[in-house]
């Protein structure tokens, strides 16, 4: 099996730490909450302790470590006839998109990404929607209009 050739930006590392952070407040505040209670009403204390174990581990594992193992699995290589994607930490995913099955293709940008200058692209054919994320903006927009071209090339084709 080939290995895929392109990487997304290693800044999506930042982006993916910044929305685990996030979620990770979230996650605080429950917590707080659920420790509020729990003292209150002498609830007891193994679950206040295996929670904030919890806490911790979803610190590290999930704001520290994981988006770094996903950037260092996430490829893609687009050529004239397919779109080839892998992506996953512990399950390897991989697709092979035909260019005679896409319908259309997206440039993405939220905040975040913005003031990351980066972008990521959708891809979509009748059956379902494919995304390369966290791409440099220009990256991201070249490989709008490759992919594009190669559609209309393969449309020219049938």
């Amino acid at each position: 099996m080939a290995q895929l050739s392109k990487r997304i930006s290693e800044r999506a590392v930042s982006v993916w730490r910044i929305y685990a952070l996030i979620r990770f407040t979230i996650f605080l505040l429950v917590y707080i909450i659920v420790c509020f209670l729990l003292m209150k009403f002498d609830g007891p204390k193994w679950v206040v302790f295996l929670l904030a174990v919890l806490f911790l581990a979803d610190l590290f594992l999930f704001v520290l470590l994981w988006p770094r193992w996903r950037w260092q699995r996430w490829r893609y290589d687009v050529r004239e006839q397919e779109i080839e994607i892998e992506h996953g930490v512990w399950i390897i995913k991989r697709t092979l998109i035909p260019m005679s099955r896409v319908q259309h293709v997206d440039l993405k940008q939220g905040p975040l990404l913005k003031k990351y200058k980066l972008a990521s692209i959708t891809i979509f054919t009748a059956a379902t929607v494919h995304e390369i994320p966290a791409l440099d903006e220009q990256e991201a927009e070249k490989l709008r209009h490759v992919i594009s071209a190669f559609v209309k090339v393969d449309d020219r084709d049938v």
